[in-house]
């Protein structure tokens, strides 16, 4: 057995039926593999979205999925797909080829140090040598991938160690041991006391949850918390779907781009009880304002836990594993009087952002497209305005929604899109986007149209890099530069050329049948709605 074989029987072992990829010479003894294999090969047009359309394939999977490049430029542009997941703790194994052993550090053809340039990107990188280390090399990469906190693994192989024959017999590992990784994490039971004193004593408590709810599968268990004591919950933009947005106790969105009332809920809290967040700089962008609260940091991740600010309580373990003990704990309900101060809030708050009464309003556009979705759909959002603007009013039902949010890249939904409907091909999916992302991964529609995709991709064209603009609108007196799109590209060529249904709105009034017909269309379908580039987020 060679070890491109080897690679494949590795592969067939942890269930993997589908890998995103590039092919290239440095990877092509492992091509050759996949050809006599019952492994599905999707290409991309670019690596990069290799690695994006495993992430839209992971997160909805809830397990590692595969991305293959080819050594040099295709590795290195895989590189800012692995920060996007590690940065999401997104689990992938990522497999690049890398030039013969013998040619290493000479600077040959296409030799690129991935060991080097993705060390900051990734919870590890393999560097095989011998083809009889391949079975214990992707078991450990798929433990790491998918233990702990999730995020990717990298595995750089020699085309020589594809083509070299096994000299041991072919045998992959029922489990692994790794000195110095040890993620299990058994909850420490008396820092769940002293949760339960902390929430037992505050008078109004608060739970912020974030994307390790989702990630580490704790809806239903934390769902169940706020609902058996009554306890408020606000989320990041990652946490978003802990909780339907019309849940009584659901109080939105915290953070710069979040809802006014959640963040007045933080400030309001005597207890704030984080769970799978590290609350960066977009959720709270003073952390030292909370000093006068109790915390409480709940996160599977030691490294997480007090990176931004010092908790009262820290607690290290899986969220169901703590949650499963808390929620049979005598823990008081949370107050009626401190629930109907949050609604108060609620209704009492002034939305003082600008929408231009030009074309579509964006806040309306979310509104009835997520109105109008499945219960069960795929919502998955770009980067800059049209991110933000889908988070703040993105109508979460039973649903998935998916951004990036840690690095926040642009380019990102389409092919994370084409990830996820691939593993929900039953599951309505839309990618939204703004008119600046579309161009960065618009390639990727010949993908979708040759694996027989259907998602709908919906534009929201302003003409301009709208979030650049702005800051340059705020910051520097609208001296503006390098933002202006222009009238490019001529989206309804790219839809004929893509064999794509096309519409475009340009008012509120035609919104609603607009919608209609882009969600009823019979095939993939591309949509552009025009918004005034005056529109502000804040």
């Amino acid at each position: 057995m060679t070890g491109a074989q080897a690679m494949i029987k590795c592969l067939q072992a942890e269930g993997i039926r589908k890998v995103f990829g590039y092919p290239g010479v440095a990877i092509a003894p492992f091509y050759e593999g996949l050809y006599n294999s019952d492994i599905e090969h999707v290409l991309v047009r670019q690596e990069q979205n290799a690695g994006h359309a495993a992430s839209g394939y992971a997160r909805l999977s809830r397990k590692p999925a595969v991305c293959v490049v080819t050594s040099g430029p295709g590795a290195t542009n895989l590189i800012t797909a692995l920060a996007t997941a590690y940065a999401d703790s997104i689990p992938l194994v990522a497999i690049s080829g890398q030039v013969s052993s013998e040619l290493l550090g000479r600077d040959v053809f296409q030799e690129a140090d991935m060991r080097g340039a993705t060390k900051s990107f990734v919870k590890y990188c393999f560097l095989v040598k011998n083809p009889d280390d391949i079975p214990r090399v992707f078991k450990e990469a798929f433990y790491i991938a998918s233990t702990g906190r999730k995020g990717p693994v990298l595995i750089d192989i020699p085309i020589d160690v594809q083509t070299r024959s096994l000299k041991k017999e072919f045998a992959y590992p029922d489990k692994i041991q790794i000195r110095g990784y040890k993620p299990e994490i058994r909850v420490n039971v008396a820092q769940v006391r002293k949760v339960v004193e902390a929430i037992n004593e505050a008078k109004r408590p608060l739970i912020c949850a974030g994307g390790g709810v989702i990630l580490g599968n704790g809806e239903k268990i934390i769902r169940e918390f706020c609902e058996k004591f009554n306890m408020p919950l606000v989320h990041t933009m990652m946490g978003m779907g802990v909780l339907p947005k019309k849940h009584p106790l659901n109080f939105g969105m915290l953070g710069n781009n979040g809802k006014p009332y959640a963040n007045k809920a933080v400030s309001r809290a005597d207890l704030l009880v984080i769970v799978g967040a590290r609350i960066a700089d977009r959720a709270i962008p003073k952390p030292e304002n909370l000093l006068r609260r109790t915390v409480i940091h709940i996160d599977i991740d030691t490294a997480e836990i007090g990176k931004n600010m010092g908790p009262t309580v820290p607690l290290v373990g899986d969220v169901n594993d703590i949650f499963d003990i808390l929620i049979k704990e005598e823990i008081r309900k949370s107050d009626p009087f401190w629930l109907e101060e949050l609604e108060d809030i609620k209704k009492g708050t002034i939305d003082r952002r600008i929408f231009s009464d030009k074309n579509v309003n964006p806040n309306i556009l979310v509104q009835k497209l997520s109105e109008k979705m499945d219960d069960d759909a795929i919502y998955v959002a770009d980067v800059g305005q049209n991110q933000l603007w889908s988070a703040d009013n993105y109508i979460m039902k039973e649903g998935r929604f998916l951004t990036t949010g840690g690095m926040g890249t642009m380019g990102y939904s389409i092919p994370a899109a084409i990830g996820a409907k691939m593993f929900a091909p039953d599951k309505q999916t839309v990618a939204v986007c703004g008119d600046g992302a579309f161009q960065m991964s618009m390639n990727e529609l010949a993908t979708m149209k040759v694996n027989n995709v259907d998602i709908r991709i919906l534009i929201v064209r302003n003409g301009y890099l709208g979030l650049v603009r702005e800051y340059q609108y705020n910051l520097y007196d609208g001296h503006y530069i390098g933002v202006k799109l222009n009238d490019w590209p001529r989206y309804d060529k790219i839809a004929e050329a893509y064999d794509l249904r096309y519409i475009e709105c340009s008012s509120n009034e035609d919104l609603d049948s607009k919608l209609d017909e882009f969600l009823g269309s019979d095939k993939p379908c591309l949509m552009v709605c025009d918004v005034d580039f005056e529109n502000r987020v804040k």
